[in-house]
């Protein structure tokens, strides 16, 4: 019951950024059709672009991309089906996000055997 109003709550405020300051995220989700956990995949993430996930064991772990931008895993919420959003948040642009999902995206294709698709236009 948390959870879907945590969701929403998080839409409609602004985000409080990791250093504290409200700042404006643009997001930008690709779409792997593979199943997949949010630990395992925040893992290939991390080992796909060489960074570290940052806060583990919170609710909010990511990993930072070279580009500035940061990935989250989504996983499905119970009795929803696969597949799995990482959603590629920046505070410069929605066209940063974009091109950091699609970079991401062509990383996580070489380096895995996942089915990804972006969830926005390209």
């Amino acid at each position: 019951m948390i959870e879907p109003v945590r969701d929403l709550v998080g839409r409609l405020l602004p985000r409080i950024g990791r250093s504290g300051a409200e700042q404006p995220d643009w997001c930008a989700t690709i779409v792997v059709r593979s199943p997949v956990t949010k630990i395992d995949a925040l893992a290939i993430v991390a080992l796909a672009v060489d960074s570290p996930v940052r806060e583990p064991r919170t609710m909010r772990p990511y990993v930072e991309l070279a580009g500035g931008a940061r990935a989250e895993i989504e996983i499905p919420k119970f009795g929803e089906p696969p597949p799995l959003a990482i959603d590629v948040y920046s505070s410069v642009s929605h066209e940063h996000a974009a091109l950091e999902a699609l970079s991401l995206m062509a990383a996580l294709e070489t380096y895995t055997g996942w089915s990804i698709r972006p969830d926005f236009e390209v």
